[in-house]
């Protein structure tokens, strides 16, 4: 069966698929990380308020375009768009390095 799906349905349901993923969020200097537990010290995702940067962890990236059949770079969007949603702040860019390199938690 094939389904016909317009661009906001689909990114509603990515939306919601990352609102199920349960991320933890916490704040610490000018960034905010979102990790996938409390005592996880690489995060998924970083915010950085002081330029609006979203950097993406690529395995999160490759698992969105994986599952809906997108292009890494619309995943890529789609998970800033969120991030926008969830943090009520303008994401200027995105930045998803092509190496799996995780994003370490700064400590403070």
């Amino acid at each position: 069966m094939k389904f016909i799906l317009t661009e906001s349905k689909l990114e509603n349901i990515i939306f919601k698929y990352l609102d199920n993923q349960d991320f933890i969020k916490i704040e610490k200097n000018e960034s905010v990380y979102f990790l996938n537990s409390v005592d996880d010290e690489y995060a998924q995702i970083i915010y950085n308020k002081n330029n609006g940067w979203c950097y993406i962890y690529h395995d999160l990236v490759q698992e969105i375009s994986s599952f809906f059949s997108l292009e890494e770079y619309d995943s890529e969007h789609l998970i800033g768009k969120w991030v926008e949603n969830i943090l009520q702040m303008k994401v200027s860019n995105t930045r998803s390095p092509a190496l799996a390199r995780r994003f370490q938690v700064e400590n403070t």
